[in-house]
């Protein structure tokens, strides 16, 4: 397993200073990040010239104000042509792939007034939709679509593991795990990816309280022993809120991980 950190954490202005600062502090790559209104394709010339330089770049978190499952018609259609380019942007870098979730922050079952505006069926449908036509793009360009579970609080369709990999109709579409998210949602984490293994291509890591691995209560230990014994090779790709300042937090976070690979 390999370690890496998203780009915002990072101090320096490029990425190249980014990724210096990276592998002093005992990270593998840098995880970008996918604003929306084609953001993402328009720093293609940025992301080509570090990639020479070599920065290693494999993953793009999507952070679009919309996402795939969206209530609102043409907020869904954007949010595909979005990830349609990250997709096409990442498959330039030779990247591993793009994640998203069905959505963030737009309903919760657990908070008022708890019945969303479209039914359990008709998510499905919504979402299948997406992810075939985000699956097929990520096919021919020869990359990833990831599905991401949040928790409860923060999406109201796809919550677990098991729930994403309902969605992995192809080849092309995988899934994203997320610690905090799973410390959440999962009754056991362990067995979870356990059961999830063949069909998660990434993990996202942060603590129990969103900060920084060692900051929480997981056991980090017997998951990230898990995600060996079943063969996972991947990035474990650092997303929280730093406590502390990124100069000194980073290097501790990446050395309390690694003692555990």
């Amino acid at each position: 397993m390999k370690l890496a950190v998203q780009e915002q954490l990072l101090p320096g202005r490029t990425l190249q200073e980014k990724y210096a600062f990276a592998l002093d502090a005992g990270f593998d790559a840098i995880e970008l990040r996918g604003k929306g209104d084609f953001h993402f394709a328009g720093r293609l010339t940025e992301l080509k010239r570090a990639l020479a330089d070599g920065v290693v770049m494999p993953t793009v978190c999507v952070d679009m104000p919309h996402f795939i499952g969206d209530f609102d018609p043409a907020k869904r259609k954007d949010a595909i042509q979005q990830l349609r380019s990250q997709l096409t942007v990442i498959a330039e870098l030779g990247g591993i792939g793009v994640m998203t979730p069905a959505s963030w922050g737009q309903f919760s079952r657990r908070l008022p007034p708890f019945e969303p505006p479209r039914s359990p069926e008709e998510d499905r449908e919504v979402l299948a939709e997406a992810l075939g036509i985000l699956g097929e793009h990520a096919h021919r360009n020869g990359v990833l679509i990831m599905l991401e579970p949040l928790n409860r609080y923060e999406n109201h369709m796809v919550n677990t593991l098991a729930e994403a990999v309902s969605y992995c109709a192809m080849d092309s579409i995988r899934i994203v795990g997320d610690t905090y998210h799973m410390n959440i949602e999962e009754d056991d984490p362990c067995r979870a990816l356990i059961d999830a293994a063949p069909y998660i291509a990434h993990m996202q890591i942060s603590e129990s309280n969103r900060n920084q691995p060692g900051t929480g209560h997981l056991d980090w230990g017997a998951q990230l022993a898990t995600l060996d014994a079943v063969g996972f090779d991947g990035y474990l790709a650092l997303e929280c809120r730093l406590r502390g300042e990124a100069e000194i937090v980073l290097p501790q976070t990446a050395a309390f991980v690694r003692k555990y690979l």
